[in-house]
């Protein structure tokens, strides 16, 4: 049996396995689907501390797991197929194996939102996407007009960094300006490549019969018309989703699926802690998803002495 199992490896669940293992734990980590995180899908991380010049978002995650596992972190590539917490000590089917275990932290993170069109489901890999840094510069891409659909941080990086391969980036926002932070919006309106559609969204992508994308239809929600942008991509950046779907009924959650924390990391089920993106829709930062790391691992260090 386990004293600690870490489902999820980001910045939360790394941090929480470094200090989990420095505490002679020996935490089991479960990789998911997406191995690191959505911080894998990121180009470079300029605002993660220690990384003046900044950093590649793989390269910082793939740091982090060494630095886990020197002191004895284990990582295990598998995904949680079933929670049973109805009893001590927890039951987890990973990848068709049981696992027990006396403790559990929830670092599962968040995906990304989708525009919930049927076209968009239908051309998925097809020319629509939801991370440049992984599909931008594929050949159907190259010296192509595309679009990029947001209005944050991650709409912004996506564009700028779509611009060293397409011909011109529609950055698609349904609002009048940016809600990116000042110097992401800078960036990214400053780039000639890049050319704003304000208070417009995508209605239909084009075009399913082809069988890839071709375009897509705008509709502008002030004058309520509708427009036919031809592109060979559609790159979706209009935030996350909490991946907490296995926990639906088990633990508490708010109204949009986050988990509910009682105090620092504490759920309403004794023996289960949570950290970063899975329950936090504020400040989805590394540096704030590390933190609760760190606050889980002490939390459960602490739950586990007094057993």
């Amino acid at each position: 049996m386990e004293k600690v199992v870490i489902i999820g490896t980001g910045c939360a669940g790394l941090t929480a396995a470094l200090y989990t293992a420095r505490a002679n734990l020996a935490p089991l980590v479960l990789t998911g689907i997406q191995p690191g995180g959505l911080l894998t899908t990121t180009s470079i991380v300029e605002n993660f501390p220690g990384f003046p010049e900044g950093v590649d978002g793989c390269e910082l995650m793939i740091r982090l797991q060494k630095q886990a596992g020197r002191f004895g972190a284990r990582i295990q590539f598998g995904t949680v197929e079933a929670v049973d917490l109805s009893r001590q000590p927890y039951r987890l089917t990973v990848d068709g194996d049981p696992v027990e275990t006396q403790s559990l932290i929830i670092a599962s993170g968040a995906g990304h939102r989708h525009l919930g069109l049927e076209s968009e489901a239908k051309l998925e890999r097809k020319g629509v996407t939801y991370c440049a840094t992984c599909d931008g510069a594929l050949p159907m891409f190259r010296d192509q007009p595309l679009v990029v659909v947001g209005g944050g941080d991650s709409a912004c990086e996506e564009a700028t960094y779509l611009t060293r391969f397409a011909s011109t980036v529609y950055l698609v926002h349904r609002r009048d300006r940016l809600r990116a932070s000042k110097i992401m919006a800078e960036r990214a309106l400053s780039n000639p490549k890049i050319k704003p559609i304000w208070n417009s969204v995508v209605v239909e992508v084009l075009d399913v019969k082809q069988d890839r994308v071709t375009g897509v239809r705008l509709k502008n929600l002030d004058s309520n018309e509708v427009n036919t942008l031809d592109c060979a991509g559609l790159f979706v950046a209009v935030g996350h989703v909490p991946n907490t779907k296995l926990f639906a009924g088990l633990i508490a959650m708010d109204e949009n699926g986050y988990i509910l924390r009682n105090g620092s990391s504490v759920t309403n089920v004794e023996g289960v802690f949570v950290a970063g993106d899975c329950s936090d829709h504020i400040y989805r930062q590394a540096v704030t998803a590390a933190g609760m790391g760190c606050k889980a691992a002490l939390d459960v260090g602490r739950y586990l002495a007094a057993l």
